[in-house]
C-alpha cells in the first residue's frame, strides 16, 4: 500500500533576503508535508500537474531524492511551473511571500491543480493509500478526495481559504482530520462539521492549537522553541508530525477515538514545529538536524 498520497499547493519557492535571492527549494504546504513524510521513509505519492520547464524539473528532482513516487506528476507542455517568492528578515524572524519576483516586478506563474483525467489515472494509487493529504479544493481534488474516501484512507484537509461553499462542504463530509490556521479562517467553522467521527485542530500560531472531537475540545500551549529565526513552515510541520503519527498508530479514523491518544501526534508535531523554528527554511530542520535527527525529535528523545 501507498502509505500517503496527496495534491494540492507545491511550488518552487525563491528565497529573498535584503533584495537578493539566497536560495530556491521545493515549498507549499502540500509539497513540504509530502516531501518531509518521503524523508522520514514513508511511501508519499505526490498528484500533481506541473509544466516542462526548468521549476518543474527542479521540483520533480528533489521529491525523486526524497524517496516520493514521481510517476503521478505529470508535466505539460505550455504551463508554466509555479513559483513563489519568500521575502525573508532573519534578524527580525519575519518572512511574507510575494507572487510577483520581487528583482523584476514581473508576475510569477501560479499553481493549478490536477485535472480530472489525472486523477482516473490515479485511481489504483488513490484506492490503497493510507492517508490522504490536501491543501487546496477543487472539483478534481475533490474527485480524489471521494476516490481515497471509498478506500478507507485518512482524509487529512487543511484548507486556507473556504472558496466555493457547496465544494466546501461536500469535502468536509469526507474529512478525518480536519486542520486550519485561526488567522485564515474562522474558528467557528468547527459548526459547518457535519460529520462527528471528524477531529478538528484549528492553530493560533504562538498561542497554541485547540482540537475538537466528538463533543471533546482540548487547547495545547506550544512547545517551547530554543530560538525563533524562521516561523515558516511551523504549520507544515505540525501537520508532519501528526500523519507520521497516524501511519504508524495504524489509527483509521473508524477506530474509536480517544483524546489522550491523539494528542500524542500532536504533541510530536508541535515539537517538531517548534525545533524548525530555530531554522531558516521551511524545513530548515531536515536540513540541519537530518532524517535520524526529526525521528528523535518526533519520539520526543531530542529536544
Amino acid at each position: 500500500m501507498t502509505d500517503v498520497a496527496g495534491t494540492g499547493f507545491t511550488t518552487l519557492d525563491r528565497v529573498y533576503s535584503g533584495g537578493v535571492k539566497v536560495s530556491e527549494a521545493l515549498g507549499g504546504s502540500c509539497g513540504n508535508v509530502l516531501i518531509s513524510l518521503a524523508m522520514l521513509g514513508w511511501s508519499v505519492v505526490p498528484l500533481l500537474s506541473l509544466g516542462c520547464d526548468a521549476a518543474g524539473s527542479s521540483l520533480v528532482e528533489e521529491f525523486r531524492q526524497a524517496g516520493a513516487d514521481t510517476g503521478y506528476i505529470w508535466r505539460r507542455a505550455g504551463v508554466s511551473s509555479p513559483i513563489l517568492a519568500q521575502l525573508l528578515d532573519v534578524e527580525a524572524a519575519l518572512h511574507s511571500f510575494s507572487k510577483v519576483c520581487p528583482q523584476t516586478g514581473e508576475a510569477l506563474p501560479r499553481y493549478q491543480p490536477v485535472s480530472n483525467e489525472d486523477v482516473e489515472a490515479a485511481q489504483s494509487v488513490l484506492a490503497e493509500c493510507r492517508v490522504f493529504y490536501a491543501d487546496r479544493l477543487s472539483p478534481s481534488i475533490l474527485l480524489a478526495m471521494e476516490s481515497a474516501a471509498t478506500g478507507a484512507a485518512v482524509i487529512f484537509f487543511e484548507p486556507s481559504r473556504i472558496g466555493e461553499r457547496e465544494l466546501f462542504d461536500r469535502a468536509l463530509r469526507l474529512c478525518t482530520v480536519l486542520k486550519w490556521s485561526s488567522e485564515q479562517l474562522p474558528v467557528e467553522l468547527t459548526d459547518r462539521i457535519v460529520d462527528a467521527d471528524t477531529v478538528a485542530v484549528v492553530t493560533h500560531g504562538a498561542r497554541g492549537l485547540e482540537i475538537f472531537a466528538h463533543g471533546q475540545q482540548r487547547c495545547c500551549a506550544c512547545a517551547p522553541a530554543m530560538a525563533v529565526r524562521d516561523s515558516c513552515g511551523a504549520g507544515d510541520m505540525l501537520s508532519v508530525g501528526i500523519i507520521d503519527w497516524l501511519l504508524g498508530s495504524s489509527w483509521s479514523g473508524t477506530d474509536r477515538f480517544e483524546m489522550d491518544y491523539f494528542l500524542a501526534g500532536v504533541t510530536a508535531g508541535q515539537r517538531l514545529a517548534a525545533a524548525n523554528c530555530a531554522c531558516v527554511g521551511a524545513r530548515g530542520v531536515f536540513r540541519e538536524r537530518g532524517r535520524d535527527g526529526v525521528r528523535r525529535i518526533l519520539d520526543g528523545s531530542s529536544g
